[in-house]
């Protein structure tokens, strides 16, 4: 396989509510001939709706509503990378919580302008690695026991015909599930399929499964889905169908 090129950093959201912090970001980013958008955390998700960005900047430092608050939102309405500045990366349970709530990298305060790009540059590189790897995004979809996972608009719903809202990394560990039925997945394999970080608890792939498991046997179909395959992983048990 071909080197991979030094990706280009594309449109970034910076979101921040303190001007002068925002300024502080934004100029080395101009430097770079960056297509940035600065906005305060309040109305960072109208832009998120409206608009496309390859990565977003969320500096908690300077954020009144909290930086995990906001991570869940900008979760919950898109994929887009997230780099997360705190004060508080070096308690492992605030970097643990983090990463589980989404957060592709943590950037602890004081840091540097080159330290910020060389992260947005290794996250970007790693996900056109990832998309080159891969090839293109699945067309189609799964259905199994009257589920319905489509790719196309990465939804999940249950039998009843409602929706299930699955965060990133619950759609990539279900997709890794649906793509191998009925045989037993080890914990590092779901890992690598979620892209946890290499420094998070070889338990929080458990965590995330727990998570899952919830959301699926919230309706009497999904409740015994997820085979524990102890010590070693987890197994999808039903048999699944492909939608083209």
């Amino acid at each position: 396989m071909a080197p991979v090129p030094p990706a280009p950093l594309g449109r970034l959201l910076v979101i921040d509510d303190d001007p002068c912090a925002r300024a502080q970001i934004l100029d080395p980013l101009a430097e770079q001939r960056c297509a940035t958008v600065a906005t305060t955390a309040r109305d960072a998700p109208r832009h998120l709706q409206s608009d496309q960005f390859s990565l977003v900047i969320l500096d908690a430092r300077h954020v009144a509503a909290g930086g995990f608050d906001i991570l869940r939102q900008v979760r919950a309405r898109s994929n887009v990378p997230v780099i997360l500045i705190t004060q508080t990366a070096r308690d492992e349970i605030d970097r643990v919580l983090a990463f589980e709530l989404g957060a592709d990298d943590l950037l602890p305060e004081p840091f540097s302008p080159r330290e910020l790009l060389a992260r947005i540059r290794a996250i970007l590189r790693r996900q056109e690695f990832g998309r080159r790897l891969t090839g293109p995004s699945p067309r189609g979809g799964y259905r199994f026991q009257g589920w319905e996972l489509r790719h196309t608009l990465r939804t999940l719903t249950d039998p009843s015909g409602a929706e299930v809202v699955l965060t990133k990394k619950e759609y990539a560990l279900l997709t890794a599930f649906l793509d191998a039925p009925g045989r037993a997945l080890s914990r590092l394999h779901l890992m690598r399929a979620t892209r946890t970080h290499e420094d998070i608890f070889d338990r929080s792939i458990d965590v995330q499964v727990l998570r899952l498991r919830r959301k699926l046997s919230a309706h009497p179909a999904g409740g015994a889905l997820i085979k524990t395959e102890r010590g070693y992983g987890y197994r999808f048990d039903t048999i699944v169908e492909s939608l083209f």
